[in-house]
């Protein structure tokens, strides 16, 4: 089975023995690290083979959320391949800085808000999503967009191959990518507001107490990873298709306009959460990261 695939159209071979060189590739350099430890040299060519296994990890997030909600993924093989590799970059991730831990005492920061900038950029990606709520929740609300409504929407899901709680949920007008954006910005802003950093009141048992950075970190390096790029390959696909140079698939819409009408307020949902994401994410890095202290 190939590990790239477009519905039923199945990737170059070339692809699938792409990844397994990566994979041989990872194994040799590490082997050379065990025997010649971490040199410059070696350091480089691990974060090169990190950003590769990244690339390899591409659309982990949306196997994550069908599996969340009952659905199938579509290819098991795939998905597999999209959990180890993303595996794989933190342990590659994890070898190239094996040799920077700290020797000295360290504490963890005061809780700080980002900076404007960053608050902005927050801002901007929860502007994003506005559009694709209220063209969810005008289906939602019994109303035609595109051409479609809830029923067609329903029937395309079934058809498709959405789940019994995935079609339960939409018939009760509970829109699951609604509530996934919903839960999206709270990540977001939680990247940016000091209770990110430390449990607020509304925590109960766990207020006062330290966010582990990874707790806020693991998905948001997830999220952006996927949904940056699936957005701004996917403006860039809606740019040549308004501009005539490709033909927008029509899918399940009634005609190629409703589909680039969905699609343009899609990508641009996803590429502005996406790109806020990696910004948010790398202000609580930077900003999280334990002082150290010298010895007296």
């Amino acid at each position: 089975m190939s590990l790239f695939h477009d519905g039923s159209i199945r990737g170059a071979a070339a692809l699938d023995w792409a990844v397994a060189a990566v994979g041989a590739l990872a194994v040799l350099v590490c082997g050379l690290v065990v025997r010649q430890g971490l040199r410059p040299t070696l350091r480089v060519l691990l974060w090169a083979l990190c950003g590769l296994a990244g690339i390899a990890a591409f659309s982990l997030l949306m196997d994550v959320i069908t599996l969340m909600v009952g659905q199938g993924v579509d290819s098991r093989i795939a998905a597999a391949n999209h959990s180890l590799a993303a595996v794989g970059a933190l342990l590659l991730a994890a070898t190239a800085r094996a040799d920077r831990r700290p020797t000295t005492s360290a504490t963890a920061p005061a809780p700080s808000w980002a900076t404007k900038q960053v608050q902005l950029a927050a801002g901007a990606g929860t502007v994003a999503f506005i559009p694709y709520i209220a063209m969810k929740l005008v289906w939602v609300f019994g109303g035609t967009f595109a051409g479609t409504n809830m029923e067609e929407m329903l029937v395309n899901s079934e058809r498709n191959g959405a789940s019994e709680i995935w079609l339960t949920m939409e018939s009760w007008g509970l829109d699951v990518t609604v509530l996934l954006a919903v839960l999206g910005t709270f990540l977001l802003w939680g990247l940016v507001c000091p209770w990110g950093q430390v449990f607020p009141r509304w925590a109960l048992l766990l207020r006062g107490r330290r966010v582990p950075r990874w707790l806020l970190l693991t998905p948001a390096l997830l999220g952006a990873a996927t949904l940056a790029p699936y957005g701004l390959l996917g403006l860039g696909y809606c740019a040549l298709a308004t501009a005539g140079v490709v033909t927008m698939r029509q899918g399940d819409a009634h005609s190629s306009g409703d589909a680039l009408l969905m699609g343009w307020i899609g990508m641009v949902a996803f590429a502005g959460y996406g790109v806020a994401l990696i910004i948010a994410a790398r202000s609580y890095w930077l900003r999280t990261r334990p002082i150290n202290h010298l010895p007296s």
